[in-house]
């Protein structure tokens, strides 16, 4: 996962998802549509690229293209798996600038009401104007009203950006850790997982 480090500026209007006053006027989040596949794919694709040079050789970087996530996101938005799957995007107009995509964790040890987070990026041309935080507000919002208690997230151990993000949306390290295998040659990149609780301690 990688936000592209769109740290939380205006993260308390966060849960204004349609409109805000202002310069960001024009700024929402929604559920993604079969048709925006191609620029959730643009937006993947560049901050993966982005994120991941240096640490991946360059023949892995090089499969990161707009048209191989376009298809997968087509796919799953056209018949959408089993579960509570969700891909909400960021829009500046009718520009798509920014996407979340969460789901049932899939980890060996969470528990039956964990959830994940498994894509947040945002473009950089779209950074620092709070489309981060409004996209991970709205999943928060559409997972804790599927019954979600928790959300988590993987990130790049090194990636200070993202943790910092996360850490100031209520996500905190649970000492799970995981070692990616990201080329044929074995090589791996250690990653940590986050955690969120979301529902209200008052409830139960």
């Amino acid at each position: 996962m990688d936000t592209g480090h769109d740290h939380p500026h205006g993260h308390d209007q966060g849960h204004d998802h349609a409109h805000e006053p202002g310069p960001l006027a024009d700024a929402s989040v929604r559920r993604a549509r079969p048709n925006d596949a191609p620029a959730v794919g643009t937006v993947q694709a560049t901050v993966f690229r982005e994120a991941y040079a240096g640490r991946l050789p360059d023949d892995v970087l090089a499969l990161f293209v707009p048209e191989a996530f376009a298809r997968g996101w087509r796919a799953g938005l056209t018949s959408p798996p089993e579960g509570v799957h969700r891909l909400l995007v960021a829009c500046a107009g009718e520009q798509v600038v920014g996407a979340v995509a969460v789901g049932p964790s899939q980890d060996p040890d969470a528990e039956p009401a964990w959830a994940e987070v498994t894509l947040l990026a945002v473009h950089p041309d779209a950074r620092r104007q709070g489309h981060g935080s409004r996209l991970l507000n709205a999943s928060v919002d559409v997972l804790r009203e599927a019954g979600a208690e928790a959300v988590t997230a993987w990130l790049l151990a090194d990636d200070e950006g993202t943790r910092g993000f996360l850490a100031a949306s209520g996500f905190g390290p649970d000492g799970a850790y995981r070692d990616r295998v990201v080329s044929p040659d074995g090589a791996t990149l250690r990653e940590v997982r986050v955690l969120a609780r979301i529902t209200d301690p008052d409830e139960g």
